[in-house]
């Protein structure tokens, strides 16, 4: 029975996007509407998410980031969950690498503790590039740095194509929005019960159909000069650092993870039987890691 004609699933949808929401507030970047969630004191632990997803990734993280004395600060980038979507914002990862550090302002967060995710990794460490000052640490999750070889996988390339991923969205219904992240994303289905996969689907589209997510997708800077920009830069920031890696990620797979390693100069990274969502089945290891590596930042 499709998600539509199923009250009961629709309630539950509701329910988890309605807490959601409750969770955090919205607050305003040079004009843009967001949407972020914080728990817990002590430094900051800032969390960027990717697509296809949002501040809603870090859920189950936030709480546990709390229990270990820290900060959890997650926010939407424009263009996807709570976050306006305007038509004409700039969705390349350097746009949105300028929103990050003017919603860090806004949060009245000096200094932090970054973890990037997906392509949160180049918007990430775009902006940890041009304030190493305020980088106290930095884990990388499941993300991509040799941009200039890049190529996205099967299930993302044809929302990147005109014409091509418009027809593509308007056929991610509910229903195959859920089979698309239970293949490619998490690994142990139980940890994610359907109306929260549901919940990423209408994150996704909500008021404008995901227009604003195929911007993102088309804006990609996949060249030799950006990659040359964040192995010049990440080699001279000086912070700890680590990776922290879902092994059985079908989109980013080994050879990503090695250049991640290379250019972040980790030799041992902390592998977990996760997918590309690591967050949704091994929130408590993620944070373990989170934790121990902020003490060495500190």
């Amino acid at each position: 029975m499709p998600i539509e004609d199923d009250g009961r699933v629709r309630a539950a949808v509701s329910e988890v996007l309605d807490a959601h929401r409750r969770a955090g507030h919205l607050f305003d970047v040079d004009g843009v509407g967001s949407f972020v969630r914080e728990e817990g004191d002590g430094e900051p632990v800032v969390l960027l998410h990717g697509v296809p997803s949002s501040s809603f990734l870090y859920r189950k993280v936030l709480p546990l980031l709390s229990a270990e004395g820290l900060r959890g600060v997650a926010f939407d980038f424009p263009g996807l969950g709570f976050a306006d979507r305007p038509e004409d914002y700039d969705y390349s990862w350097s746009g949105l690498a300028r929103f990050t550090g003017e919603a860090i302002d806004a949060l009245g967060i000096e200094r932090c503790h970054l973890v990037v995710h997906d392509i949160g990794g180049p918007i990430g460490f775009e902006w940890a590039i041009r304030n190493p000052d305020r980088v106290a640490s930095l884990t990388a999750l499941n993300t991509l740095v040799d941009v200039g070889s890049f190529h996205r996988p099967w299930n993302m390339h044809p929302f990147s194509i005109r014409g091509v991923g418009e027809l593509w969205l308007r056929s991610l219904n509910p229903w195959a929005m859920r089979q698309l992240l239970y293949l490619q994303t998490i690994a142990d289905r139980s940890a994610t019960p359907p109306a929260e996969i549901y919940a990423y689907y209408h994150l996704l589209k909500r008021e404008d159909g995901g227009r604003a997510f195929l911007r993102i997708m088309r804006s990609f800077e996949l060249t030799t000069k950006k990659e040359r920009f964040f192995r010049d830069g990440l080699a001279a920031l000086d912070c700890p650092r680590q990776v922290v890696w879902g092994d059985r990620d079908p989109a980013l797979k080994t050879e990503r993870r090695h250049a991640v390693q290379e250019f972040l100069d980790v030799s041992d990274p902390i592998l977990l039987p996760a997918k590309h969502f690591l967050q949704e089945d091994q929130a408590p290891a993620v944070v373990g890691a989170i934790a121990a590596l902020a003490k060495r930042g500190a």
